[in-house]
């Protein structure tokens, strides 16, 4: 490459970060915000109340990425991100990538390859929570089902605690499977009962 397509280059990659011009993102009415606060509201009592019945006080249920998944059939109902098999299936995928990877870098499986001691050093607190949620993109996009809060699932896996690591891969079932599904009923239920929404926009 020419030094004078160099500065070019860099001129272009720097003009991304300005944006596409497309102005800020429209607003939305006030029943809209209360209705998408208010069901948000319910989803997560559900998985709350089904939390204390199916584990206790340890509440197990209730992590971050379902309050995220909340944020998406609740606000952004007719999003491909937001419809039930990229609700469920990202819960699922990302939750198995993440046990596999805890077990394979971190847990007892990590005695038999890895060498050195120190490695551990590095790679349960920074590797293995990288790695479970890069695989975790690659396959819901693989599988056509993209859901963010999936990548917070697998990182949960990876670096949630003893409870968390103890369950191996019954964390794919509870709460991977079982919190997106209690979602995805109030999710039903609630916004079709609401006038002018309908979900989902498909369901495979």
């Amino acid at each position: 490459m020419s030094e004078s397509r160099i500065p070019n280059a860099w001129q272009r990659y720097w003009h991304k970060w300005r944006g596409r011009g497309h102005g800020s993102p429209p607003r939305v009415s006030g029943s809209e915000v209360f209705w998408s606060g208010f069901g948000g509201f319910l989803g997560l009592l559900a998985v709350g109340l089904c939390a204390l019945v199916f584990s206790g006080l340890d509440r197990v249920l209730i992590i971050g990425s379902i309050g995220a998944s909340a944020v998406l059939v609740f606000g952004a109902i007719r999003s491909p991100l937001a419809q039930p098999r990229n609700l469920i299936g990202g819960h699922v995928l990302s939750a198995f990538v993440g046990v596999s990877v805890h077990l394979l870098l971190a847990g007892p499986m990590a005695d038999f390859w890895i060498a050195p001691p120190q490695m551990a050093l590095l790679i349960v607190p920074v590797i293995a929570p990288a790695l479970a949620v890069g695989l975790a993109i690659a396959l819901m996009h693989a599988t056509r089902t993209l859901h963010p809060p999936g990548g917070a699932t697998a990182l949960v896996a990876v670096i949630g605690s003893q409870h968390v690591h103890a369950m191996g891969y019954w964390f794919v079932l509870f709460p991977g499977l079982i919190a997106p599904l209690i979602l995805l009923l109030i999710a039903l239920v609630f916004n079709n009962f609401v006038p002018k929404r309908a979900y989902p926009e498909y369901w495979w």
